[in-house]
C-alpha cells in the first residue's frame, strides 16, 4: 500500500460490529509512500500506524478523486461507486474463521463471520475450511445488506415489515 498526505485511509474494523475509523494521513513515514503513515483521525487525535496484516485499509487519493468523480458524475455517463470486500482467513488446528468487510462509500463498514471446522474423518485439506468459512461470511454479509436495504426503505416510505427478496 501506498499513501501521501493529503489521502484519507478508512480502517474497517476487524471484530463484527466494531466501528470503522477515517482520516487523513498527514506523513508517509516509509520509502516510496510505504508505511508507517501518520494520521490525523476524524475523531481529532493524531497517531502514527503501520497497518497489520489483520488491517483493513482503503486508500483514496484526494488531488485525483475530484477530477475523476467530474468526469463521472456527468449525466449521460451515469454515476460510478466502487465497494470492495476484504477477506481475511485465520486458522488453527480444525477451526477456521473468515471475517469479510465491506468497504464502500459510506463511513459505516459492514462485516461478518464465518466459520467452519473439519471432522478428525476428513482428508486435511485446508482450501476446503476457507472455502465454507468463506461462503458462509459472505452469506451472512448479503444478509446484513438485504436487512439494511429494508430498513433504509422503510425509513424512506413510511412502509412496516419491508421485505427485499433475495433472488
Amino acid at each position: 500500500m501506498r499513501a501521501k498526505p493529503g489521502d484519507r485511509i478508512i480502517l474497517a474494523g476487524e471484530l463484527v460490529d466494531q466501528p470503522t475509523r477515517a482520516g487523513e494521513v498527514l506523513e508517509a513515514r516509509g520509502a516510496e509512500g510505504g508505511p508507517p503513515y501518520v494520521v490525523r483521525w476524524e475523531d481529532g487525535h493524531t497517531s502514527t500506524m503501520f497497518p497489520g496484516p489483520g488491517a483493513v485499509l482503503k486508500v483514496t487519493e484526494s488531488s485525483g478523486a475530484a477530477e475523476h468523480t467530474e468526469v463521472v458524475a456527468r449525466p449521460e455517463l451515469g454515476t460510478l461507486r466502487e465497494w470492495s470486500v476484504r477477506v481475511t482467513i485465520f486458522e488453527k488446528g480444525d477451526d477456521t474463521t473468515a471475517t469479510v468487510a465491506l468497504l464502500a462509500d459510506s463511513p459505516e463498514a459492514l462485516t461478518a463471520k464465518g466459520t467452519s471446522h473439519r471432522s478428525s474423518a476428513d482428508p486435511d485439506a485446508a482450501h476446503i475450511g476457507d472455502e465454507v468459512a468463506v461462503a458462509r461470511a459472505l452469506r451472512r454479509l448479503a444478509d446484513h445488506l438485504l436487512a439494511s436495504a429494508e430498513h433504509d426503505i422503510e425509513e424512506a416510505t413510511g412502509e412496516v415489515d419491508v421485505v427485499v427478496r433475495a433472488r
